[in-house]
């Protein structure tokens, strides 16, 4: 399948309509009860991510020392789990923190950035992702070095394209109960059952500090506001996602350059609407072993998800 795969909001399958308007459903549920997003992250993007998640409804929380991050991690709606800057006490803040999500049931986003070349954080993306995560976020490259069949990307960017890492993320989804998100010009979302493909966004997200580091931490915000819902993680992760996407479409029209994107983007997240997810969203849903489009009874789990 294309990476540039073409999608007609117009014309999408039953299930595919569902999904995105379980997106639409969860981001109004998210902006009515922030989610409290605990962030472990690297420092580059530190604070483009707490502006991401401020404009989308969240509340963040960057808590990445040790004797803090295991406590915290057991009150917030979320942890995120990012490697692109793994200083030693972030390190041990990271394990303390997984430990503490999983004894509190917090769900959580494993973000593997730049891993494959460089060894300390390919070690300790592979002892972390063993805490089963309950979402996996990263480029093709990075999906590929977890799962032990490639060797890593150019520094964070992708060398290798997305469906090229799409039985490398079912893989990943069967091994360890996580959904997998891949990013790339056509984002890959998987529970190794289904796999959604997401043709939103604009090229200007890759040329903005952080643009999908921030998407790991939307995921987290998104999987803690689906408690009480009946949503899973499938389903908070393909929101996040097309939400995210969405928004870079409205923030990159008229755009000059990424620096104005950078703002406009921000500006999006925190205007853009449901019913904006509904009439745009460019999504395909199919079955993940077989590639067929998926026929299921999704639409009526989704439409009754807020029952």
């Amino acid at each position: 399948m294309s990476d540039r795969l073409s999608i007609d909001p117009a014309h999408l399958s039953a299930e595919a309509e569902a999904l995105a308007s379980t997106a639409a459903n969860l981001l109004e549920r998210l902006r009515e009860a922030p989610p409290l997003v605990h962030c472990i992250t690297n420092s580059v993007v530190t604070n483009f991510t707490a502006n991401a998640l401020l404009a989308i409804g969240a509340a963040p929380a960057m808590v990445d020392i040790t004797e803090e991050s295991g406590m915290f991690a057991g009150v917030a709606s979320g942890l995120l789990v990012n490697l692109g800057t793994p200083t030693p006490e972030q390190r041990a803040a990271a394990r303390e923190a997984v430990a503490g999500a999983s004894a509190a049931a917090t769900p959580w986003v494993l973000d593997p950035v730049a891993i494959g070349a460089l060894p300390v954080r390919t070690a300790l993306a592979h002892e972390l992702v063993a805490g089963r995560p309950t979402a996996i976020r990263g480029n093709a490259s990075e999906v590929l070095a977890l799962a032990g069949t490639g060797a890593g990307g150019r520094g964070v960017d992708a060398a290798d394209s997305t469906d090229a890492a799409a039985d490398a993320a079912a893989h990943l989804a069967a091994t360890f109960g996580s959904v997998v998100a891949v990013s790339g010009p056509v984002d890959l979302i998987t529970d190794g059952v289904r796999t959604a493909r997401i043709a939103n966004g604009d090229s200007l997200l890759t040329r903005v500090t952080g643009g999908g580091c921030a998407l790991g931490a939307v995921t987290a915000a998104f999987l803690g506001a689906t408690r009480g819902t009946g949503i899973d993680a499938f389903g908070a992760t393909v929101a996040a996602t097309l939400v995210y996407t969405v928004a870079a479409e409205l923030g990159a029209a008229g755009a000059p350059g990424p620096g104005t994107f950078a703002v406009r983007f921000l500006d999006a997240l925190d205007s853009v609407t449901a019913a904006d997810i509904v009439s745009r969203a460019r999504l395909e849903l199919s079955d993940a072993s077989s590639g067929a489009p998926l026929a299921s009874n999704m639409q009526a789990e989704a439409s009754g998800a807020f029952a």
